[in-house]
């Protein structure tokens, strides 16, 4: 068992990086102009209450391993997008975009990520990290 998989299965690990996750995934949803019902889904929540409760004491929780998982695919994605664009409004704004490329046909990043599958955020991150060169 990797040291990130003993992380995600230990309960008093999963209570410190749920706090820090959440806040910076509302830093960054807030810089996506993303609605409440499409954080709702990117998080993989379907009690608005939770989402509410998460959203106005980050730390009140300890996260399930499929919703750190989906913080872990999120903040990967805005961390690649500052790479690639380095002005911070294209890279925001690139989410929400028509892309081209044969993985979106036509439609934005964030179109595939709402599908609510957690394979889709991390195949918007793979995507992303081929761009810069990695993987």
């Amino acid at each position: 068992m990797t040291n990130a998989n003993a992380a995600l299965n230990s309960a008093q690990s999963r209570k410190m990086m749920s706090g820090a996750g959440l806040r910076t995934f509302f830093n960054i949803a807030d810089l996506w102009k993303l609605t409440g019902k499409e954080c709702m889904t990117l998080l993989g929540v379907t009690n608005e209450s939770t989402y509410y409760k998460w959203k106005k004491n980050p730390d009140c929780c300890t996260l399930a391993r499929d919703t750190l998982e989906r913080l872990s695919y999120i903040l990967g994605i805005y961390k690649a997008l500052q790479i690639l664009l380095p002005r911070e409004d294209a890279a925001d704004d690139w989410i929400k975009k028509p892309n081209n490329a044969p993985l979106f046909n036509g439609r934005s990043a964030l179109d595939r990520m709402l599908s609510g599958n957690v394979v889709d955020l991390f195949i918007v991150r793979q995507y992303l990290d081929a761009q810069r060169g990695g993987i």
